[in-house]
């Protein structure tokens, strides 16, 4: 694998969990006789970048599909962390109305919705059509 910032080899394991299948892929019943495909989830790092890798093994369009069904705000439990992670960084940084706070792979919103609250300025990002509409 290549560094995606400065084209050079990448050696360093950083986090290897073994082979998984694409989150949220799930099989329709008469899919369940069938080979569901893995992938390595290998991260690497950058000696020179500090950089966290993964290496793209599948497009991201197939991976994030219109059917994409993951939702972080159905989790109770990720809206508290995120909630008094905001309050955190309102705090330490003093965001406010002058800011604007940008999330790559923002999901449904469930961590700007907090900000918003707080009448700061935020732009989602995310690759499935179904959370970022949401």
């Amino acid at each position: 694998m290549k560094c995606r910032f400065d084209s050079l080899p990448l050696s360093t394991v950083f986090l290897d969990l073994g082979f998984c299948p694409p989150s949220n892929s799930y099989l329709q019943k008469q899919q369940l006789s069938e080979h569901e495909a893995y992938y390595p989830l290998k991260l690497y790092v950058s000696e020179r970048t500090f950089l966290v890798q993964a290496d793209e093994l599948k497009a991201a369009n197939e991976i994030f599909s219109q059917d994409y069904a993951y939702f972080s705000s159905i989790s109770s439990s990720w809206l508290k962390h995120a909630e008094d992670y905001v309050a955190m960084m309102v705090e330490r940084f003093g965001v406010d109305a002058k800011w604007q706070v940008v999330e790559l792979a923002s999901n449904d919103g469930y961590l700007l919705q907090y900000f918003k609250q707080r009448h700061v300025p935020v732009l989602g990002i995310d690759p499935s059509l179904s959370v970022a509409s949401a």
